[in-house]
């Protein structure tokens, strides 16, 4: 009988998952691999600031990056999964996809349900759709002389796209807000070179300040303030989709999955999860930072540790490790924050020009890796 993996999202771990399963059971003559994404193409969302800010993204089609695996991708929108059949539920034929083995990986979406107004008159970055329609808002708007746009948060997706927006739209008022301390993850020297970049980008910067609702008009704060604003970058936290929690799978606070050190569900031992939506540990017990670093080894590791039974192999226990961080601050400049394995800062860093063309080779090199 052939045993069945179903990969569900196609992102950067759910593409490395899928891949390196067809490639791990290559001469595996029981076994098959369904890739289910909702969209037929692959989004790199480390770009998608730059979207955003009205640049062209590379086409990736799935069907190209996935030619020659003997994957079977299923384009539609899982809209549940019944874990006692071992179903998933899709919203286009074939409607209902049976599993021996799935791998979730359906990663996150902005939490526009934090703040009252967020989810009406905010537009985040978290995908391609959103991408889009921050990039509509904002040209529509660069058209007045007074334009302005909030930047609601000052994590690494709200300083990317604060930098990007100002520097694609000269004249344009980019303010950024954030409840805490800029760079608070960052060490002395990072910080200094992200606060240079900010003023020399003319992107206005508001610490220690919370946002109480978003408004039409704008921000508006928690002392009473306000930050008006043509158009609203929402980009204060995530969330993962309820799917998970809905199935029954055992899940963390937050809606990811718990896993065990090799990515299987602790409540259900056919599903493994990775990438954003796996409750996963560093080195020093804290949870996995969601990004594309975490998720793409994590989509390479489960597929090793999906297919163990059937290839015969005893997976060790994944090790989460850091090496630096990546921040773009235009097309010409940048932050390269070298890390310890637990992702803490270290005194290093690579700025400007450099540290561009290094992130610039790393996100190449993620998809020429995805690719083969």
């Amino acid at each position: 009988m052939t045993h069945h993996i179903v990969v569900l999202g196609a992102g950067y771990a759910g593409l490395a998952a899928a891949k390196g399963a067809a490639r791990k059971l290559r001469h595996h003559g029981g076994a098959r691999v369904t890739l289910v994404n909702a969209a037929g193409h692959f989004v790199e969302r480390v770009r998608l600031h730059q979207l955003a800010a009205g640049q062209r993204l590379r086409d990736l089609p799935l069907s190209r990056l996935l030619a020659g695996t003997g994957i079977e991708l299923v384009v539609a929108r899982v809209t549940g999964i019944d874990a006692a059949s071992r179903t998933v539920r899709v919203d286009s034929a074939p409607y209902a996809i049976g599993y021996d083995t799935l791998v979730y990986a359906l990663g996150s979406a902005a939490d526009t349900a934090a703040v009252p107004g967020a989810a009406e008159h905010a537009t985040p970055v978290a995908t391609y759709e959103d991408a889009v329609r921050l990039r509509e808002r904002t040209a529509g708007a660069h058209g007045s002389s007074a334009a302005a746009v909030a930047v609601a948060g000052a994590g690494l997706t709200g300083i990317e796209a604060a930098t990007e927006l100002a520097e694609s739209y000269p004249g344009l008022k980019v303010r950024m807000v954030t409840g805490g301390e800029l760079g608070a993850s960052l060490s002395e020297r990072g910080r200094r070179h992200l606060r240079r970049a900010l003023e020399l980008r003319g992107v206005e910067l508001r610490e220690h300040a919370r946002v109480r609702e978003v408004a039409a008009h704008g921000l508006v704060l928690a002392d009473g303030g306000e930050i008006p604003a043509d158009a609203v970058v929402w980009a204060a936290g995530f969330r993962v989709p309820d799917l998970a929690r809905e199935a029954g799978f055992a899940v963390d606070a937050r809606g990811l999955i718990k896993v065990d050190g090799t990515l299987r569900s602790v409540s259900h031992p056919e599903v493994f999860a990775a990438g954003d939506a796996a409750a996963a540990y560093g080195p020093d017990g804290s949870a996995s930072r969601m990004s594309c670093q975490t998720g793409l080894p994590m989509g390479m590791y489960v597929a090793g540790s999906a297919t163990a039974a059937l290839t015969g192999r005893t997976p060790e226990p994944l090790r989460l490790r850091y090496v630096w961080q990546n921040i773009s601050l235009g097309r010409r400049d940048g932050l390269t924050q070298f890390t310890r394995a637990d992702d803490s800062p270290v005194g290093a860093v690579l700025t400007g020009r450099a540290s561009a063309r290094f992130k610039e080779a790393v996100t190449r090199g993620t998809v020429l890796a995805l690719r083969r």
